[in-house]
Parts: C-alpha cells; sequence; structure tokens
C-alpha cells in the first residue's frame, strides 16, 4: 500500500533525478483532459510518472503531479481548484501542494511557495517550475 512508504524512501524518489523515456511530443491535455507521462530515474530502476489534468467544468483548474511506483504520489500542485482541508481540520487555500508524507500519502498541503513557483498565473511557467521541483531533469516534450 502506498502509505508503507518510509519518508526516508519517499523524499528519496522525489530528490532522484528522473528523464524522459523518449523524444515523443505530449499533448497538454484540453479542459477534461488528462495525461500520464512515463519518466524513469538516471539507472533505469525506478519509473515514475507525470500526470497532467485539468477540469473539464474549470479549465483553469490544473493538476501536475508526479508519482513512483505507480500509485505514490510524491508531490501534487493543485491550481484554480477550491481550498484543501488537511487531516489536522487546517484549510489551505488553492494554489497549493501536496508532498508525501509517512502515513498520510498526500492528503496534507500547504499553500504553493511562491519561491518555488514563480508566476502561479502562467501555466508554461508553472509546468516548468514544478517539472525542475520533483528533479525532472530531462522534461518530456509537451505542446
Amino acid at each position: 500500500m502506498a502509505l508503507d512508504l518510509t519518508q526516508a524512501a519517499a523524499d528519496a524518489l522525489l530528490a532522484m533525478p528522473k528523464d524522459r523515456l523518449d523524444n515523443r511530443e505530449w499533448q497538454y491535455p484540453y479542459a477534461g483532459g488528462r495525461v500520464s507521462i512515463p519518466l524513469q530515474s538516471r539507472n533505469g530502476r525506478e519509473r515514475f510518472i507525470l500526470d497532467l489534468s485539468r477540469s473539464e467544468n474549470n479549465p483553469a483548474k490544473e493538476t501536475f503531479q508526479n508519482r513512483a511506483r505507480d500509485t505514490v504520489i510524491l508531490a501534487r500542485l493543485d491550481r484554480g481548484g477550491r481550498p484543501h482541508r488537511n487531516p489536522d481540520k487546517a484549510k489551505v487555500p488553492a494554489p497549493h501542494l501536496h508532498l508525501y508524507r509517512e502515513g498520510y500519502g498526500d492528503r496534507w498541503s500547504l499553500p504553493a511557495p511562491v519561491d518555488i513557483f514563480a508566476d502561479l498565473g502562467n501555466t508554461e511557467q508553472t509546468l516548468r517550475d514544478f517539472m525542475a521541483f520533483v528533479h525532472i531533469a530531462t522534461p518530456p516534450h509537451i505542446q
């Protein structure tokens, strides 16, 4: 189960450099769409996924997510959506960043750090910042 991953293991997976698998060009999702882009570690032993999705009803609502081992969400950035309620009942406004926390998975979030995400109003810049944050060293080609 994804919640069984230790914090040290999750932190190591998040910090691990990730590369695209090939030179395929991916289409950024339209409203209501989603794309899952496979990635791998430099040594090829770990597989990762970069998920990009947009809400059908609110195209400004976007999610950028990095998964490991198919189901473990290491990091997820939610933009343009509703506030998130953490397990301690604290409300976190959008945009917010979810990071894996041992025993909780991705259920905790914090306000998106402006020192990491330079321009949260700009989708392309925010996607570049997210890929840098999750250590995608060789990013996929996304149109």
